[in-house]
């Protein structure tokens, strides 16, 4: 009876370690970085920091886009006060019918100093559109 059970005993011990190499083999391939799961998980994990990369990089980007835009906004916003303002000036231009008579010399004046006063306005203008 003892020789019975040494023999089932050593039998079970060589199917516990025929089964631990089996599973060892297959835990080996299952880890494999290049053909298993691992290679798997190592391929996302290097598409992963590609995209946080170009997530990064359109980030920044936008941001500088939307700083620009903002910068710009704020410009035209001044420029359409200014036309504003020169519109309303406008009004209070006499019309054509109601000039005054003027000698030549005060009309020469007058469109000398209408000269000066445009190309001055179109000078701020120019420098407030850019």
């Amino acid at each position: 009876m003892d020789l019975i059970a040494d023999i089932l005993l050593i039998a079970g011990a060589l199917g516990a370690g025929l089964y631990c190499v089996v599973l060892s083999r297959r835990l080996n391939k299952f880890t494999d970085l290049e053909k298993g799961v691992g290679g798997a998980i190592a391929v996302l994990s290097a598409q992963v920091d590609d995209m946080t990369k170009a997530l990064e990089t359109a980030r920044s980007s936008t941001n500088s886009s939307a700083e620009s835009l903002d910068a710009l906004t704020g410009r035209a916003e001044g420029v359409a006060q200014r036309l504003e303002l020169l519109v309303a000036s406008m009004h209070d231009l006499p019309v054509d019918d109601e000039k005054p008579e003027m000698s030549g010399e005060e009309a020469g004046e007058v469109i000398a100093l209408d000269k000066t006063l445009f190309q001055t306005r179109r000078t701020q203008l120019q420098e407030a559109a850019e």
